[in-house]
């Protein structure tokens, strides 16, 4: 039973200009997040092999990215220097570099998302305030990327956003995440955004979400896992 607690909205304006889209989310409850160790570690490391090994040459080759570079001009943000998540994730990787080591729920889930070249995102579900909202921007939204009220952004009309009722928590739909709601050591109940555009199917996002549940449950065999798909509402 999914928690009457949590919301997900995707506004209609998202959609308008972007048809296919579709978040899936994973809400976990009873997880005890740590700093990295060796089993989350082990994971990233398995998923930079397994790019390596994939025969991809240059990021922007790929369909994935491609799709979310044109979704990113779309709303007036260059992708060369606003790179998707995934496209950042990736790119280190195919210049040889390691994936950062954060705490155990983002190495798991950077891990997913470089197997699998899809957007993730992760927060705190305990420091939202007010449902979550995937929206268009109307412009001076505040944006705190510090968490701490010193370098406050206003967001620019027509960017899309991940918000709550205090401001936005993801600049350019998955580009950065802002700390007061980001995954710390002492997170406990985390959500997980599994972003899909054109080119990805219902099934590749749904078993990429798998992998992450697996991974989950692994760790905390007694956390519940909801699963919550959204498209425009």
């Amino acid at each position: 039973m999914a928690d009457p607690g949590f919301e997900v909205h995707v506004d209609r304006a998202v959609h308008a200009g972007h048809p296919g889209y579709v978040a899936l989310v994973l809400l976990a409850s009873g997880v005890a997040n740590g700093p990295s160790d060796a089993g989350s570690e082990a994971q990233l490391a398995a998923a930079e092999e397994h790019l390596r090994r994939s025969g991809l040459g240059r990021v922007t080759d790929h369909p994935h990215i491609a799709a979310w570079r044109a979704a990113f001009s779309a709303f007036g943000a260059k992708p060369s220097r606003y790179p998707s998540s995934a496209e950042a994730l990736v790119a280190r990787v195919l210049k040889g570099q390691e994936l950062p080591r954060v705490n155990v729920l983002v190495d798991l889930y950077n891990a997913v998302s470089v197997r699998h070249v899809v957007p993730v995102g992760g927060e705190d579900a305990d420091r939202l305030e007010g449902p979550l909202r995937l929206a268009v921007a109307a412009g001076g939204e505040p944006f705190d990327p510090r968490g701490d009220g010193t370098a406050v952004e206003p967001v620019a009309a027509g960017e899309v956003v991940w918000r709550d009722d205090r401001g936005v928590t993801c600049r350019r739909w998955n580009w950065r995440q802002g700390r007061r709601t980001q995954l710390t050591e002492d997170t406990t109940r985390a959500f997980f955004v599994f972003d899909r555009l054109e080119g990805l199917t219902r099934d590749e996002l749904h078993h990429a979400a798998g992998e992450l549940s697996q991974l989950l449950r692994d760790r905390w065999p007694d956390c519940h896992l909801d699963r919550i798909e959204r498209r425009a509402t």
